[in-house]
């Protein structure tokens, strides 16, 4: 069965039980697109991207995100709940022993309610099986090249757990204010796959 079939197969499948739903009063028509609507609403890289350059800027918020990552996003106005219950958020900091990649290697799990939808690639079967078993040669292909001493160290996000890289500051960027500074961190960063 090709994906394409197999898809519309499921899509067919979840409007009749949405339709059923809604004729039986359990929902209100449309109600389910409203309630995905409002939750991807919020997410975008560039909430990550904002979280990065207060911990470029401000040593105590980098100490608290990295201690306890959902309590400390709420200081920038912002949280991991997207759902039922607030999933667990951890931030990893690259340095310059260590770089930190993310990956699920079960499905996508990503934090959309923070960061938005997940990149295309993140979801790819190549991608979660090749990032664990070969990450150096995973992040050359995404033109992040490390140098070999460098530890690399792969996090499998899960239903409950999600992760989160802070990047390293680049150099020279001192002095940059912290929107200047946001605006250099990109989604690869975020995920692992860039060095911002």
């Amino acid at each position: 069965m090709s994906g394409d079939h197999a898809s519309s197969l499921i899509s067919a499948e979840v409007r009749h039980v949405e339709a059923l739903l809604e004729s039986r009063g359990l929902l209100d028509a449309g109600e389910i697109d409203t309630r995905i609507d409002e939750f991807l609403a919020g997410g975008t890289p560039a909430n990550g991207a904002r979280i990065v350059a207060r911990a470029w800027t401000d040593p105590g918020f980098a100490e608290r995100l990295l201690a306890d990552a959902n309590e400390a996003i709420r200081e920038v106005g912002l949280s991991m709940a997207g759902g039922l219950q607030e999933q667990r958020l951890k931030a990893v900091a690259n340095t310059a022993d260590e770089h930190n990649v993310v990956v699920c290697t079960l499905c996508s799990c990503y934090p959309i309610a923070l960061l938005g939808p997940s990149p295309g690639w993140y979801k790819s079967e190549a991608y979660r099986s090749r990032v664990v078993r070969d990450p150096r040669g995973v992040l050359a292909e995404f033109g992040l090249e490390l140098p070999a001493a460098t530890r690399i160290s792969v996090w499998d996000a899960s239903a409950e757990s999600r992760y989160m890289v802070v990047p390293r500051r680049p150099a020279g960027t001192d002095g940059l204010p912290e929107a200047e500074l946001a605006a250099l961190v990109t989604r690869k960063g975020l995920i692992g796959t860039a060095a911002v």
